[in-house]
């Protein structure tokens, strides 16, 4: 990076200018959709050295269906993307530290500390893995302990095999794509433990990833213990956990092996939304945000698994781009925060996205939504003032699959228009 690049980035834009914090899927559709919807002062900022994000090392087929109708594996569908957003200003290797009032994004390089002032902002930095220390596990504190994506990377990006004999606890993608990549590689999988009643994963991952391997999946068991030699891991005990997740005696079983995989659950990056003073969902763990993804604070927008985890990086694009559709929109026109309603999530509605929903905004309105269990033959449906004003028919709704409510122009209006619009499921009588 110049320091001529440097010095127009700090001045003052004046043009309308867009900046994309995280250079994965999300923010590198944002970019791409940005610039066909007519913004021409776009610049992505992103900490690696390259662009791409996670999809760089999941070297496994299954992206690309939705976005360019055909199967890819992730560094393909990263370099389709690249090519989308080609021309575009990518800072590479630049961290942002912070994001001021007045939308000047401060950023740490090799070339020092900076500030690219923006007149927008998209933030789609992604989410982190859960470690160890955030779930309580007992045991020896030992080598042989992973997140699920730390060993994916060793293994795909350093050629490093963490193990022989693994065993997964939780079943979320990540770790159940996992199982199916360690035993390409050569190790076993003992197993996988998840300490809820359901997956949390998606069902084609079962199906191809731990049946079609022979690897159990076992529902309502966690790891009680974990025991080591010589600073390593050499065996785990797991046991079935009663409806209060709490341990049940007499229900141990002990594993030989040499490595443990953690897939507990994802959670944004959220540093920056916290110190721009952006209002948080304690559901999600993201932004709360509007019908244009715009986060409390007037011009941040917020896509991507950064505002809440998606099933698929597939879906995450086809958000930024929606993001971006309104971000360019907020460049020409400066529009306010403007009037809103919050949706009310209740009977096996954990949370919407959007949370809030614009009052004076017209046409149909699209709303994912995650449920808190299993449920069979129920109605995702939406009230206005205790109206039912739309439902959809579900035979299964499950944690791991993201569930969408689009609701027709009429009676989305009626729910922005509503003094409390809620969202919950019904069964079917």
């Amino acid at each position: 990076m110049s320091n001529e690049l440097i010095k127009e980035l700090s001045a003052p834009s004046g043009t309308g200018r867009l900046v994309i914090v995280g250079g994965g899927p999300a923010g590198l559709a944002a970019a791409a959709k940005a610039r066909a919807e007519g913004v021409r002062d776009i610049v992505i900022v992103e900490r690696d050295v390259r662009a791409g994000g996670i999809l760089n090392q999941c070297v496994h087929s299954g992206f690309g269906l939705h976005m360019f109708g055909e199967e890819l594996t992730g560094p393909e569908y990263a370099s389709r993307l690249e090519r989308s957003a080609e021309g575009i200003t990518c800072l590479t290797g630049t961290t942002v530290l912070n994001i001021t009032p007045s939308l000047g994004v401060e950023c740490v390089s090799e070339e020092g500390i900076f500030t690219v002032n923006a007149d927008a902002v998209i933030l789609a930095c992604g989410c982190r893995e859960r470690p160890r220390g955030a779930i309580g596990i007992p045991g020896a504190r030992c080598a042989g302990v992973y997140t699920a994506g730390t060993a994916q990377k060793l293994i795909n990006i350093n050629g490093v095999m963490p193990g022989r004999r693994f065993f997964i606890l939780g079943s979320g993608d990540i770790g159940l794509i996992m199982a199916r990549r360690v035993i390409l590689q050569g190790g076993g999988v003992l197993g996988v433990a998840e300490i809820m009643p359901y997956s949390s994963g998606l069902k084609r991952n079962i199906a191809q990833c731990l049946d079609d391997y022979g690897v159990p999946l076992m529902l309502s068991h966690t790891v009680t213990d974990i025991r080591a030699k010589d600073g390593r891991l050499c065996g785990i005990t797991v046991g079935r956990v009663d409806e209060k997740l709490s341990p049940v005696p007499g229900t141990e079983i002990d594993f030989e092996c040499d490595t443990l995989l953690l897939s507990v659950g994802l959670i944004p990056e959220t540093e920056l939304l916290r110190g721009a003073g952006a209002e948080l969902d304690p559901v999600t763990g993201g932004a709360v945000v509007d019908e244009r993804m715009m986060t409390s604070v007037n011009g941040i927008f917020c896509v991507g698994n950064m505002l809440h985890v998606h099933d698929l990086a597939d879906y995450a694009c086809k958000e930024a781009e929606e993001c971006a559709r309104f971000a360019a929109k907020y460049l020409k026109e400066r529009g306010g925060q403007g009037a809103s309603v919050r949706i009310s999530c209740s009977g096996g509605v954990r949370y919407t996205v959007p949370q809030l929903l614009i009052k004076d905004m017209t046409g149909a309105l699209s709303l994912k939504l995650r449920v808190g269990g299993v449920a069979k033959n129920v109605y995702i449906a939406a009230y206005a003032d205790g109206e039912e004003v739309y439902s959809v028919f579900r035979r299964v709704v499950a944690p791991g699959e993201m569930e969408y409510l689009t609701l027709p122009a009429n009676a989305a209006e009626k729910l922005r228009g509503a003094g409390v619009a809620e969202v919950r499921l019904k069964e079917k009588k």
